[in-house]
């Protein structure tokens, strides 16, 4: 499935960045007292020793191009399909959006607590995500589509999420870009012919400024370990199901992306979805049986009813809204029967903190 939209401008390429829907990276706000309130001492020894890691930056020079970066981009991006850039392109946008989202959330949080821990860790995790999205940024500028993130910053909606929910979205965010980056990344290790644009030589080191930033949120977890308890756990549960769900559904959406690495997007989530559950397993107490035939055939019918939903909204009319309706209340029912599908329970490890192994 193609992007419905050509994005040949800059201004088209803000207007993909700055949609709102259920596949596109948000922006959000919290509670800002509930989070100065967070205590960490649980967890000291821990988060000490990551706060020295985030201070020696050992990724302080990675996101700087080379001189093979123009070129590998003139001779090998210029021979794909107009199509195939088209979805380059929006995986471009989708991820300067949503490591955007990750920088201006941090940093709106450092700037509104006293607590020095969690501000301390904000500082650096928003210094990071600057520089992936400014990184994503130019590869965007050199196609002249580069986006003003002042203006996105002013015009994308935000959604509130309390602390909790920040927790468990933007830790399973953290660890499943890791998840994706780095499968990416050993997919074109192995098959270099495959890298069609330089940017994915980036991807090691990059995944692992995404990996410790989940770390972070395992250790404020664990640290406070009402958050992984009692209904709490209903939640997490429903974030699990959200995000591998939203994934699906949008490498779906550009199948060409992949099969251009010599990937194919169900195979290419899955293991994903593998990586992630393993990783998840320091602090989730529940994980989702992705085996189940069930899961996978509520997957598949979800991306069905997207399709379904993109082609009544071309319609429009009476016609069209109503066909919406009705895709919308089959997609509802679907993510319920995936939401109380059996999932697999575990004890929490007594280590908290993992290393990037995959």
């Amino acid at each position: 499935m193609q992007a419905t939209a050509t994005i040949d401008s800059a201004e088209k390429a803000s207007q993909k960045a700055v949609e709102s829907n259920m596949l596109s990276p948000r922006f959000y706000t919290t509670d800002f007292a509930a989070m100065d309130r967070l205590d960490v001492s649980p967890m000291r020894a821990e988060w000490d020793k990551m706060m020295a890691e985030y201070e020696g930056d050992n990724n302080h020079d990675h996101f700087q191009r080379d001189e093979e970066f123009a070129t590998e981009v003139a001779e090998r991006f210029s021979q794909v399909s107009p199509e195939m850039r088209q979805e380059f392109l929006d995986f471009l946008i989708s991820s300067l959006t949503s490591e955007f989202s990750g920088c201006i959330l941090y940093n709106e949080i450092f700037k509104n607590v006293e607590n020095p821990d969690i501000k301390q860790l904000m500082r650096y995790m928003a210094r990071d995500e600057s520089r992936h999205a400014s990184f994503l940024n130019q590869s965007l500028k050199d196609f002249g589509l580069g986006i003003d993130l002042g203006n996105l910053k002013r015009t994308k909606a935000y959604t509130y999420f309390k602390p909790k929910y920040i927790f468990y979205a933007t830790y399973l965010s953290e660890k499943i870009g890791y998840a994706r980056y780095i499968t990416i990344y050993r997919q074109l290790e192995k098959n270099p012919d495959k890298r069609f644009h330089p940017i994915f030589r980036w991807f090691e080191r990059w995944c692992n400024d995404e990996f410790r930033h989940g770390e972070s949120f395992a250790l404020i977890m664990r640290a406070n370990p009402h958050l992984l308890q009692g209904v709490n756990v209903y939640w997490i549960r429903f974030f699990l199901v959200a995000v591998y769900a939203t994934m699906y559904v949008r490498d779906h959406t550009r199948p060409m992306l992949h099969q251009e690495m010599g990937l194919e997007s169900s195979t290419y989530d899955y293991e994903v979805f593998r990586i992630t559950n393993e990783i998840t397993k320091q602090v989730f107490p529940v994980s989702l049986d992705i085996d189940h035939p069930s899961f996978r055939d509520c997957l598949s019918h979800l991306f069905h009813v997207q399709t379904q939903m993109d082609a009544a909204k071309a319609r429009g009319g009476l016609i069209g809204n109503l066909q919406r309706a009705r895709w919308a209340i089959s997609g509802g029912l679907t993510f319920v029967r995936l939401y109380f599908l059996p999932v697999k329970h575990h004890a929490l490890p007594a280590d908290v903190r993992m290393v990037p192994a995959w």
